[in-house]
């Protein structure tokens, strides 16, 4: 049975999940942590039932996969007591230690996953600098940049790597865990005036590596337009943000 394509909200009852033991994965649409798990679901070709959830009115029976209402969360219903698991790198660590054939995401040599951890949350600054810029009408004048130079430290090391991936030689976790932000970066050319984009020039290698992931078959699975992402950033901006826009054609 295919679960609703919707968001579900408050009042809304607990959707009928069938009892088959299949890891259940919440989410919201356009939840750049979400994403994160979505890739590495995908990545590893992991089965799972998806269930939508709105954040700005959380339905009551959440809390109970999520205890401060966020997402992701993944529900483990084939373990004793279905327990359920937050914060996407968190999961992301879990399934990839728990459904390793597909390979490995993280590094096998605990300097470079530790190393790999920190470089993840590097990309912090950037998303605190360019999140006013995606969801509120008059961001900070210097929000640019400093999302800009956040986002140098990312062109530095996949140069200094001199591999097409952060994972090297082939994606890895850093790829995932970062690519979401990735993809909604481009939403700025249809919601900004200046219809702006990363510099062609300051981010050469950058680029190129967001091409290349882009490619990736995990990536296109879960990817939406960034025309997509421009029309929910705009109903954001009006404070009345719609997550089932994710469903509708462009």
């Amino acid at each position: 049975m295919a679960l609703p394509q919707m968001h579900f909200k408050r009042g809304s009852p607990k959707p009928e999940i069938p009892e088959d033991g299949v890891l259940r994965y919440y989410t919201m649409r356009f939840c750049p942590y979400s994403q994160r798990v979505n890739l590495i679901l995908n990545a590893k070709k992991i089965p799972h039932h998806t269930v939508y959830i709105d954040l700005s009115e959380k339905p009551e029976w959440y809390i109970d996969y999520s205890p401060l209402g966020k997402v992701p969360a993944i529900q483990l219903p084939q373990l004793p007591g279905q327990p359920a698991l937050v914060e996407s790198l968190v999961i992301a660590e879990y399934l990839d230690e728990q459904y390793p054939g597909a390979g490995p995401l993280f590094p096998k040599d605990p300097l470079q996953k530790a190393l790999d951890r920190i470089l993840i949350e590097r990309l912090a600054p950037a998303v605190s600098a360019i999140y006013p810029v995606f969801f509120t009408k008059d961001p900070p004048a210097d929000a640019i940049p400093n999302f800009e130079k956040a986002l140098d430290v990312f062109e530095q090391e996949i140069t200094k790597r001199g591999t097409p991936y952060f994972g090297g030689d082939k994606i890895g976790i850093v790829d995932y865990m970062i690519w979401p932000w990735f993809e909604r970066f481009p939403a700025l050319q249809y919601t900004l005036d200046s219809k702006y984009q990363l510099d062609k020039t300051r981010y050469k290698n950058l680029l190129q590596w967001r091409d290349l992931v882009a490619q990736d078959e995990a990536v296109k699975a879960t990817t939406l337009d960034p025309r997509i992402h421009a029309k929910f950033m705009r109903t954001r901006h009006e404070a009345k943000p719609d997550y089932d826009i994710a469903f509708e054609p462009l």
